[in-house]
Parts: C-alpha cells; structure tokens; sequence
C-alpha cells in the first residue's frame, strides 16, 4: 500500500501529499486545505436532523459508548441493518447530528444507492468523499486502490464521522473505511452484510408500543394523540409499530387536522386498503418493500410470496417448504438469504416471521405474481401434509395406538412424545388453518380422523379454547358424511370440551345429552359411559353433588360392558369423580377410601403399560387423595400423597398441571409450620408458570377439576 505523508511546506492554501513506495517518490497529491477543521464541505454535508425523532435510546447509547474513545486501538465502524422501513438512515443521521461535537474534523454523508438499479460504484463513491475532503478534481486518482490508499490517509489523523447510507453489499463498502485512527463511520443497510469483517453490528428493529404512541404525538401533536389514547395504540399497531409507517400515518393526521385519530385506525383496519393508505406525498411503504422485492433472485421472490400462505406469527422452514414446493433445506436456505436481505425475520430457534406489512406485501405479490390455480395446489398441499403431521403426531399420546401404528403415515414413529407434543403446540396455527380448510372443501373424512387422533392429545392442554372449534369441526363434518358413529364420538369430545376446557357447564351437559342419546341409538356402552362421565362433571361443577354421583356410577355401569384399555381409563375417571362429590358432600372419609382405591388402578395401569398417559392418572388421582387428606386436616398424609403425585409428574417431564400439585403441597408445609420449605416450593410453582405464559392446563380427559 502506497505511504501518503504530509509535506510540511504549505503554500497559501495548498498542500502537497507525496506518494511513496519503496522509498520512492512516484506521485504528488495536491488538495485543498483552506477550509478550516470542522466545516462540511458542500457536496456531503449531513441532511437535516428530525426535529421530532424519538426512541432509540439504548442504541444511541451503545453507538456513543462505542465512539468515547479518543485514540482507539481500530477504528470505529458501526453497521446498522434491518428491513425497509426500520428509520435505518434518520437514526444514522441523527447519530452523527450527536456526535459532531466529538468530531469536529467533519461530518459527511454519502448515498451509496444499494436499492438503485446500479449501484454508486466503491470507485465513484471514494472520488465523492476524497473531493469533500479538499482533494482537487485533477488529483483525484484513477484507480480504485489509488483512492482508497489517498482516502485512509487523508481521514488517518481525523476525528470525523463519515455515514454510508443504503450499501449494496461488502464490496461496495470496504474501500470506504478507514484503516486506522479515530474517525467513525456509520454504515446502513437492508442487507445483513455478513461478509464485514470487524464491525460492529447495530441492529434496529421495530419501537415498542409506549414508542410508536410517542413518534405519533411528536408529529400529530401531543394533544391530538393524548386525546385518543386508546384509538393511538391502536393506529401504531395497525402500523406494525414500523417506523416509516407510523411517520406516514403521522403526517396524514397533520394533512387532515379535523380528522378523528380513531378514523384513521378504521381506515387501516381494512388489511387490503393499509397499504394503499401508508402513503402521503413521497412517503410510501409499499414502495420501500417493492425495491428489495425487485432484487431478489426468483425463488426468493416465491419464498417470500408463499411465507403469506402461513397462519402463524412465526413458521418453520419445514412448514414453508409444502406451500413453497421446494425441500425444507433449500427452503431454509432461501429464508436465510431473506433474513440477510432484512425482509424476513428470524423468530426463536429455527423459526421465522414477517413484519405484518411485509405480510400484506407478500400476499399482494402473491395475487399479482401467481395464478389462482397454483396458489389453491400449494394450499391443498401443504394443508393436507399438515393433517398428517398433526393426526401422526397426536397418535403419539393414544393409549389403544402404538407409535409405530400411529406414525406410519408420516414418519414419525421415533418422535419423542415431548418432540410430539411441541410440535402440535407450534404448529397449531397451521394444522387449524389447514382443519377448517379441509371442512370448507368437503373432506370430512381428513377432518374426523384427524381430530380423533388428536383427542388423547387435547387432555394435556386443557386450556386450549381451540378444542371448541376443532371439534365443532369434527362434529359438523360426521353429520355431513351421515357417520352416527363418529357423531357420537365427536360431540362427546365436544361436551368434555366445553365441560372442561371453556367452562361453560350447562352447554357442555346438554351436549352429554346429545352425545348419551346417540350412544344409546348406537348400543354403544363406552361412548354412553364418557357421556355420562362428562354429565357427571358438568354437574358437579355445578355443585350438583348428588346428581354427579349418580351419574359417575351409571357411567362406571356402561363402562364395565367393555373390556378395553379406554373402558379401563373410563372405570377409573368415574370412580375418582365420585370421590370428588364425596368429599364435597362432606364424606371427605369416604372419599379418601374411594380415592386410595383409585390410586392403586391407577398404580396398576402403569405398572402395564407405563406409558405417559397412565403416569398421568397416577399423578392426578394422588393429588386428589391429597386434596381429601388437607379437607381431613391430614397435612402429613396431605403431603406425602402430593410428592407422590409429583414423582409420577415428573416422569413424564413436568406437565403445566403439575403447578397445582406444588401450590398445594406449599399450603400443606405451611400448616405444618414449615414456611422455608413452603416459600421454596411455591417459587418453583411461580417459575413454572411463568416459564411460557401458560397455565391452568391439567392432563386427562375428563380427571381435572
């Protein structure tokens, strides 16, 4: 590399940087120095700081913590990417609006045009900065490498800041930074440029909602926007809390001063209108989406179209890659290449997601670019390959299927239950989307079978309201394939969900009814006893003791007619609910009798097939025996009876349910006395329900109170 040094004879307003190499003078620089340190010149001076920019302060910080050091060891480079919209360049800007007064050798700022048809080239852009920098247009050297080694040692001694705006790629970039000295130069793009060595990456993303309500009163006005908070939040929400989006929506208000703030919401709230409406004067969003989309190789552009196709916030690529038509290898790659381009996001661990306005984006380009008939075959495909997975994978929790019967289809015979389970989880969004498609087109069959796999499944969450309109579902689409069989199945499925999961006990009776009535026309005595059991339930509930009791004891009466493993699960269910009226009928004795019973079918069941399923009942029907013991003021027996739950609950890897098991065991050590081994149990309960936001799950059909 060439060595630049100062000549110490300076004429008037010139000097002279003589270029060496090997000891040898092979060119002089001649450049202006007549204007003093400190002042832009012209061409790269800074654009204008926004008066009301807003947010960004922990960025700000980290970006000024980085620049504090007045002689550093490498110069300051700082990367700031993200997808459009994100106020990548304002941010930029008004950092070195920040730092001036560290750097008072000059503040430039170039466009590099990375989204333009052809790019400023790394030669054209050193030619722009080395003329800021005083270079005469004669002495700017010819060739790229010749104004790169001018460039660092012109900026060598400087504490300047230098804003590269909108790169393209690394390339572009390398030539411009400096190597050595204390000048910082901030770098913005869409792209991720991975291939940087040596930077430091600041990555933006969208404001938070207390931010996005605060951009919007600075541009609107603080009165406007505190008048309607509740309109405000929802307006940057629709807004996707996206920076560019929210300045748009701001300056309409400002254009329309008699306009309601909760009109605008409105407006917005129509999804095929938003983005035509995120534009005023030569601010748009879709345009900000259109450049990146427009550089994307072809697959890419299908990949991005097809992620609109997903249900969920987030999705897989495994999941994409069925709407997509592609393999889930080549699929994640593309969506990797995507995240680098700053149009898709990565979510949690190998999970992906869009901004929402990315989303309606991509789902116009989907209109746009593709036929009806090729979306509709992506749809279908990837909607039935979903029914399989979820049917595959809930099979996994069916005590009367083995994992090789239940997973043939898909494959996924050697999944672990738990990789089972979250799997039905994550993907619930989709294989719903792809249930309710499946009723819709007519394909009842998909839609029966594939809630009967994942029955067994529902007991473990409870909580889930999706169960009313998966079986809802299942119901409508047996009595419109003229399958009584099936009818009687679902709409007990159906009652025990509204029995247990929604809450809604007189609903869930009368569906008992429905379901006992056709299990009755059937001769069907496992499906009369589960309708009984839900009766039962729903009745007790509904503090209807005595009712429930009976009704436990016809159910246990249909249930011995059958000699099965669900008939044996059944017999167990309806002892431990009549146990339960018991003790609330104040036989809490009886009950413990009743209950000890239970406890050792349950023991039995899962010394034959200890499968996570009968460890479950173990679990429950002793936390019951635990229950009656603390109504007997038994706290020791209380006690044993719940860490004996709680061994059975963690041999199937600590199940939601098991909270209750800890909160109560908590109770029974503090009548004890023992209030430090009280205050450590219950903070296990409290960090197990706060570890994912869910609670109130509890496992088995028909056994949570």
């Amino acid at each position: 590399e060439p060595d630049l040094t100062a000549d110490r004879n300076l004429v008037g307003a010139v000097r002279f940087l003589y270029v060496e190499h090997d000891d040898t003078v092979i060119d002089r620089v001649e450049f202006d120095a007549s204007a003093p340190p400190g002042t832009p010149p012209g061409a790269l001076a800074l654009p204008r700081d926004l008066a009301d920019f807003t947010a960004r302060e922990q960025a700000l910080a980290e970006l000024a913590a980085l620049t504090a050091d007045e002689h550093p060891a490498h110069p300051r480079v700082v990367l700031i990417s993200g997808q459009p919209g994100l106020g990548k360049t304002a941010f930029a800007l008004h950092a070195a609006h920040a730092l001036a007064p560290a750097f008072p050798d000059g503040q430039l700022s170039l466009d590099l045009g990375g989204m333009a048809a052809t790019p400023l080239a790394a030669r054209e852009a050193l030619g722009q900065v080395l003329r800021a920098l005083g270079v005469a247009d004669g002495a700017v050297p010819a060739g790229t490498e010749e104004r790169a080694g001018l460039f660092r040692a012109l900026v060598r001694d400087r504490r300047l800041v230098l804003v590269l705006d909108n790169a393209a790629d690394e390339a572009q970039v390398r030539p411009l930074l400096p190597g050595s000295g204390p000048a910082v130069t901030i770098v913005t793009s869409r792209h991720a440029l991975p291939g940087l060595e040596a930077v430091h990456r600041l990555r933006l993303d969208v404001l938070s909602p207390a931010e996005a309500s605060a951009l919007l009163a600075r541009i609107a006005g603080p009165e406007r926007v505190e008048a309607a908070p509740d309109a405000a939040a929802e307006l940057a929400r629709l807004c996707g809390y996206l920076p560019l989006a929210l300045r748009i929506a701001g300056q309409r208000l400002v254009a329309r001063p008699q306009q309601p703030v909760a009109q605008l919401a409105r407006q917005l709230a129509a999804e095929e209108n938003r983005l035509d409406l995120l534009e005023t004067g030569d601010l748009a969003v879709r345009p900000a989406f259109e450049l990146s989309y427009r550089r994307l190789p072809e697959q890419s552009r299908l990949v991005l179209r097809r992620c609109a196709l997903t249900a969920g916030a987030d999705f897989t690529a495994s999941v994409l890659a069925r709407y997509a038509g592609l393999s889930a290898a080549r699929t994640e790659l593309v969506l990797e290449q995507l995240v680098d381009a700053g149009l898709v996001q990565p979510a949690a661990p190998e999970r992906y997601r869009l901004h929402d306005l990315v989303r309606l984006y991509a789902g116009e380009r989907l209109t746009v670019d593709e036929t009806a008939e090729a979306v509709a075959e992506a749809r279908t495909r990837a909607g039935s390959w979903l029914l399989r997975e979820a049917a595959a994978h809930g099979l996994r929790f069916d005590p009367d299927h083995t994992a090789a019967e239940g997973a043939a289809a898909a494959g996924a015979d050697s999944v672990p239950l738990t990789e089972a389970a979250r799997w039905l989880e994550e993907e619930h969004p989709e294989w719903l989307a792809a249930l309710y498609r499946a009723q819709r087109e007519g394909r009842h069959r998909e839609v029966i079978d594939t809630a009967e796999a994942m029955h067994w499944f529902s007991d473990r969450l409870v909580s889930w309201d999706l169960w009313g309109e998966v079986f809802q579902l299942s119901v409508d689409a047996a009595r419109a394939s003229g399958d009584r069989q099936a009818e009687a199945v679902h709409v007990n499925y159906l009652a025990w969900t509204y029995v247990t999961c929604l809450h809604r006990y007189r609903r869930g009776i009368e569906l008992a009814g429905e379901g006992l009535a056709l299990a009755r026309g059937l001769g069907d005595h496992e499906q009369q006893g589960w309708a009984l059991t839900y009766l039962g339930t729903g009745l007790r509930h509904l503090q209807r003791y005595q009712e429930a009791g009976e009704s436990y004891q016809r159910a246990a009466e249909a249930f011995a007619e059958v000699d099965n493993r669900a008939a044996m699960i059944g017999r167990l269910v309806t002892l431990r609910g009549a146990a339960t009226c018991l003790r609330h009928l104040g036989r809490a004795d009886e009950a413990q009798d009743s209950r000890r019973r239970a406890l050792a079918r349950a023991l039995e069941l899962v010394e034959r097939w200890s499968s996570p399923l009968m460890h479950l009942m173990a679990a429950v029907t002793a936390h019951e025996l635990g229950q009656d013991r603390a109504a007997l003021k038994r706290w020791p027996a209380a006690e044993k009876a719940y860490r004996q739950a709680l061994v059975h609950y963690e041999a199937i890897g600590r199940p939601d349910s098991m909270t209750k098991t800890l909160t109560e065991l908590g109770t029974a050590l503090i009548e004890q006395g023992r209030a430090d081994e009280a205050r450590e149990i219950l903070t296990e309960a409290l960090t197990d329900l706060s570890a994912d936001g869910r609670r109130g799950r509890s496992p088995v059909q028909g056994l949570s109170d």
